[in-house]
Order: C-alpha cells, then structure tokens, then sequence
C-alpha cells in the first residue's frame, strides 16, 4: 500500500512539473510577442493597447493549435499510422508553412463579413470590438480544449465578433442571412462529412475486406483510392491552401489534380504490388497499404489549415494594428510579417502543448479507428470542401472531420447489428444440443469485428445444421444488437459544444466589450 502511495505521489508531482513546463513556455512565448511590440510601436500612440493585443492573439493563435488541429492529425494518430510526437512535428511544421507561405498578405477584418462596418465610425470603439472578439474566442477556444470538445475556431471568432458587434452598435448591425448560413454549416457539414466517409469506407468493405483474396482485390483498387486522394488534396490545396498565393477556379485546379492523380497512379500500382507480397492476406495486411498515404494526408490537411485559419487569430490583429498605426477602420488590411509570425509561431507551438489531449480524443475517444477507416476520413475532409466550395455552401473543416470518425463508428455499429440480426434468424431456427460449442461460438461472435462477422455468419450458414441455441443464449445474443461502437457521451459531448460556440463566444464577447469600450486608446 504504501508503494502504491509512493506511485501515485510521484505521478501526480510529475503531472504537476508537466504543468510547469507548459506554462512556463507559453509564458516565454507571451514575453517574447510582448518584448517586440513594445520596442516596434515606442512611442506609437495606442501602443499599449496594441501589445495586450498582440498578447492576446497569441493566446488565439495557441488555442487554435491546441484545439483544431487535432482534426487534421487525430485519425491517423488513432489508427497508429503516426505516433503521437510523429504527427506533432509534422502538424507543427506544416501548420506554421500553411500560415506563413499561404496564409496571405491581406486579410477581411470584419470576419466573416458578419457585421457591417459602416455601422461603427468610432476607431476606438472599433479596436475594443475586435480586441473583445478575439479574447472571448480564445478563451472558449481553451474551455473547449480543457473539457475535451473540438470545435469550430472560425464559428468561435464569428461569435466573438457578432456578440462585441451586437453590443457596439445594436442588432441591425448584425448581417443576419450570413449568420443563418453560418447556423446551417452545423448540420451540413458532419452530415456532409459523415456521408461521404461511410461511402468510401463502404466501398473498402465490400471491394477489399469482405474479399477471401484482401490483398489481391487492395492490388487492384487501393491505387485507384491513393489516386482519388491525390486528386482530392492538390485539388483542395489549390481551392483553399493556395488561393491567397494564386487564385484559380475550379476547372483549372481540378484539371490540375487529374494530372497529379494519374502520376500518383503509375507510381502507387507497382510499389502496392510489391509491398502486398510481403503481407498477410488479413485486415491488418490491407490496412499497411494505408499508412503512407495518410502521413500525406496528416501534412496537407495541416497545411491547409494553417494556410486558412490563421486568420482566426491575425485577422482581427491585424485590424487592430491598421486601425491603431492609421488612425481609421478598413475592411481590407495588409498583414505585418510580425502578426503572421505570431499567428503561425503560436499554433505550432500550441499544438506541441496543449494539442496532445485533443489529438486523443478525436483519434481514439469517439470510435476505433485503423488505417482504412482513418482514410475515408481524410478523404472525406478533402472532398466536403471542394463539394461545399462549388456549391457556395459555409462549411467547418472541424465539423467535416469529427462528422467523417462519427459517420464511420455509425457504419460499424449498423453493419454488426445487421449481421448480428442475420446470425439470429439463422440460429433461431436449429436448436440443439452442443451448447459447449455455442457457448463458444457465441463468445467469439460477441467480440469479432465487423469483418470477423462476416465470415461468422458464412461459416453458420455452412454449418448451420450443427449448431443449437435456447432460450438463454438467444438473449445473450441480442445483446449484441445493442453494442455502441461509437462513444454516445463524446458525441453528446461534442454536439453539445458545436451548438453552443457561436451563442458563448458572442455573449462572452459582449460583456468584454461593455467591461473596455469607455477605456481611452492611448
């Protein structure tokens, strides 16, 4: 006992010095931002509003890292095909290139186009606003990251900025119809999200999986998949990740993508030959022909990411900066490189922090995922934009990712539940008297997977006249029927934030904004 004492104490001191260290970077970062304003804006009229700013975009930029990118790299780190601190790094550096190569130079400061900026002629009050939006935006950022719910930074700083626009100027201020098709993208984008997941990981099951030769039918199709995603990501990457170094339509990146797909193509189809040779005809074997392409998909997605929503944290910096060093409010601003230093510096680094809970929760937490499953996510996080792109419809990348792991976890739990249902119709029929090896068969069926069911229920078919099954094991048979593959209280858990980032950001913006807007800018 009094080892186990000793256990405990010394787990929780090193909790605590973790903790520490934590802290204690983020600080030095903290100092590092307040250390450069102070000596860049010396003498600047506003200066100390301007670094509580900074600070506080930080702060965003940090959360940012700490909550949102574990979207990109969770799947992948839940299905095993990266570790833990391999797809830190690897989020970190393509997370801080996405936001410094791609990021931008000029910036919307009025996020979203939410609120109309003729409304508020004040540049005081206008700093206070957006100073109050990216404060109340980081803090939920940070509760949500603490009670381990991903949620959307864009809906986080959109609330931010219509709850400080509500106070500074009244609800006409507010543009009402891009806030109901902000509203919308809560339902279409996991729907969305989640839908075409279950497509491709369907296909991957009946194609591959429920094959009796997997790696024969993987040799076939897993090519043509590693080219649809390579389509998929140099497409998304030219609509999205891009778009700020060159514009382009959608013909034109999507002609593009054709061309890098049919490379990826001539390239995957013998390397999957002959990496299939030297594995097993199982799950497992096929799932090995899926780690690479989702350590690509971990590093695009991240620098997509970084490249978009980084303005989640400069864009309102940077319009508190042009609106102090000009003395005026416009909706467009160049972007200081120092700002975007800021905003990449502080989601790699939050990411390395912080980011390590979050990562668990969407790659583990809500439902079992191995390679093939992490797959059809990623893809789905790709494919969703494109679509929601054409179709002008406001989607969030957060929304799309955690709808793709839940749409997969519900295609488990409906495939089992109809195989269980099937194996009961056929055992319901033949009672008998070998319970030994019902008993058996039961046990092994109540933990088969998906695909070991499958072939369950085949071999009952072939053996059905053997097999016997009373009253009491038919119960316990259909207990089956009700087994959650999907983690219910994650998905309350994160629903439940999803519906209220925009209402808890805008109201905490609010009173921030009521607490500063008669404080001078000096």
């Amino acid at each position: 006992m009094e080892f186990k004492n000793i256990d405990q104490i010394e787990n929780a001191v090193n909790a605590q010095q973790n903790e520490f260290v934590r802290l204690g970077a983020g600080l030095v970062f903290m100092l590092g931002i307040i250390l450069y304003v102070v000596l860049d804006s010396q003498g600047m009229k506003g200066s100390f509003v301007l670094t509580i700013s900074a600070m506080i975009g930080g702060y965003m930029a940090m959360n940012i890292g700490a909550n949102d990118v574990a979207n990109n790299v969770g799947p992948a780190v839940g299905s095993k095909a990266l570790t833990l601190m391999g797809a830190i790094i690897i989020a970190a550096i393509f997370e801080a290139s996405g936001a410094l190569i791609a990021g931008g130079d000029v910036v919307s400061t009025i996020k979203k186009g939410i609120i109309d900026p003729s409304s508020i002629t004040d540049t005081s009050v206008f700093i206070w606003l957006m100073v109050s939006a990216l404060l109340s935006a980081a803090v939920w950022l940070n509760l949500a990251t603490i009670f381990g719910a991903p949620v959307s930074t864009t809906h986080s700083i959109v609330g931010g900025v219509l709850g400080a626009g509500i106070a500074a100027g009244g609800f006409g201020i507010a543009n009402w119809s891009k806030m109901g098709a902000i509203a919308s993208s809560w339902v279409i984008s996991p729907v969305l999200g989640g839908v075409i997941a279950i497509t491709f990981l369907y296909f991957i099951k009946k194609k591959i999986i429920y094959q009796e030769d997997m790696l024969g039918a993987a040799r076939k199709y897993v090519p043509i998949l590693i080219a649809l995603m390579a389509w998929a990501f140099s497409t998304y990457l030219a609509l999205k990740g891009l778009k700020k170094i060159y514009k382009m339509d959608f013909q034109t990146a999507a002609t593009g993508g054709a061309v890098v797909a049919a490379i990826f193509y001539l390239v995957a189809r013998p390397l999957i030959s002959k990496a299939s040779k030297k594995l097993e005809n199982t799950r497992e074997g096929v799932n090995g022909l899926f780690t690479l392409p989702l350590v690509f998909a971990a590093a695009l997605l991240s620098f997509a990411h970084g490249a978009n929503d980084v303005a989640n944290a400069i864009g309102p910096l940077a319009a508190i900066t042009d609106s102090i060093t000009n003395s005026g409010i416009s909706t467009k601003t160049d972007i200081p490189l120092w700002v975007m230093m800021i905003g990449a510096i502080g989601i790699a680094l939050g990411l390395m922090l912080y980011g390590p809970k979050l990562i668990r929760t969407v790659g583990s937490e809500i439902t079992d995922l191995d390679k093939s499953r992490a797959f059809c996510v990623a893809m789905a996080a790709a494919i969703t934009v494109i679509i929601a792109s054409q179709l002008g419809l406001p989607v969030s990348s957060t929304h799309i990712a955690v709808g793709g792991i839940f749409g997969v976890g519900f295609l488990r739990e409906y495939l089992k539940t109809n195989y269980a249902s099937k194996l009961h119709k056929i055992l319901d029929h033949h009672e008998g008297e070998e319970k030994v090896r019902i008993q058996t068969f039961l046990d092994n069926f109540k933990s088969a997977s998906v695909e070991d069911m499958e072939k369950m229920l085949k071999e009952a078919k072939k053996n059905k006249a053997e097999l016997g099954l009373n009253k009491k094991e038919r119960k316990r048979l259909k207990k089956v029927y009700g087994e959650k593959l999907v983690k219910r209280s994650a998905f309350k858990k994160i629903i439940a934030a999803w519906l209220i980032t925009v209402p808890a950001s805008g109201c905490l913006a609010a009173a921030v904004f009521f607490m500063l807007k008669d404080l001078p800018i000096s």
